[in-house]
């Protein structure tokens, strides 16, 4: 009888504490770490739709860099962190779904580390190709590498959504075309307008405005719908591709281990600011949409996720160490 009574006032103590620590968050400095470089669609994302959330909160909020490894670096850091609110992390699809399929020997598990607290925006990808290139869909594009073997080449980072859509693209195709791998999308972009590389992938803020200015030309999105700036480019459905997923997400998560009531202060908190008009101008300007989840939809929305992007993988054949 002592025993159960002194296990049962231990967690009624353990409890009241934890209530009132969430009560008084957040009482300091909230982190948001960024997996990537400034300038990058993960960094003007989490910008973008923070903006104002310190002010909500009513403490300061800062976003850190921490670049290096895919994002693996970031990512680690806040996994192994303490689960207290204080530091979180704008990932997305690169983190949540593909980095765990294609890398072997990881040392955290984003499936169980992390927990979503709310998505910032859903962003989806194009294929195109340097102007000089004589074609104008991916079937065109299969024919031309075919008839020109080994003249082809594709380029990116390598372990994110644009490389496994350019992979199973090829694998699905047969197309005759080079994957050559770059430290990052920007050198590889660069390449793609000076046609080193004929073939790229990348998110619609990114390329929109090259493709409108005609230094590109696109061949297919991978959005469900076409993008309404492009009326007649398919989509990778349209083209024959109809198992690549839609789009690829952006969130805030925090350490799997954080308090509920914390978890809950900071979805209110992001979603009213995703609302809110400046935030909406601000991601309608770089051609995203928001979309207000609860904790529990988001979380399920991603594990779907997780296994689109496996037939990804299995069929793309990407695997890094």
């Amino acid at each position: 009888m002592r025993k159960s009574l002194v296990i049962l006032l231990s967690v009624v103590v353990v409890a009241s504490a934890t209530l009132a620590y969430a009560e008084n968050f957040p009482s300091r400095v909230i982190k948001i770490v960024v997996a990537y470089p400034p300038g990058g669609p993960t960094d003007t994302v989490a910008r973008v739709t923070t903006q104002g959330l310190g002010e909500a909160l009513g403490q300061s909020v800062i976003i850190e860099n921490i670049a290096g490894a895919g994002g693996r670096i970031g990512a680690r850091d806040v996994a192994r962190a303490a689960p207290d609110g204080y530091t979180l992390f704008a990932g997305g699809t690169n983190d949540n779904a593909i980095t765990p399929l294609i890398y072997s020997n990881l040392d955290y598990n984003p499936a169980k580390d992390f927990t979503a607290i709310a998505a910032l925006a859903s962003d989806s990808n194009a294929i195109v190709v340097n102007p000089a290139v004589p074609v104008h869909s991916l079937a065109e594009l299969v024919s031309y590498s075919k008839a020109n073997p080994g003249k082809v080449t594709a380029g990116g980072t390598v372990g994110i959504g644009p490389h496994l859509l350019l992979a199973y693209f090829i694998a699905k195709s047969g197309a005759d075309i080079m994957y050559v791998p770059y430290k990052g999308g920007a050198p590889a972009m660069t390449d793609a307008l000076g046609n080193q590389i004929q073939v790229f992938g990348s998110a619609k803020a990114i390329l929109l405005p090259l493709i409108q200015a005609g230094k590109l030309r696109a061949l297919a999105v991978t959005s469900a719908k076409r993008w309404p700036e492009l009326p007649d480019v398919p989509t990778m459905r349209e083209s024959g591709y109809d198992q690549f997923p839609t789009g690829v997400w952006f969130n805030l998560m925090a350490p799997a281990a954080t308090p509920p009531d914390i978890l809950t202060k900071l979805n209110a908190a992001e979603n009213a600011r995703l609302q809110s008009p400046e935030v909406q101008n601000a991601i309608a300007k770089l051609g995203l949409e928001t979309r207000v989840f609860t904790q529990k939809d988001l979380n399920d929305l991603l594990a779907k996720e997780g296994v689109l992007w496996q037939e990804i993988a299995r069929v793309s054949g990407v695997h890094l160490e």
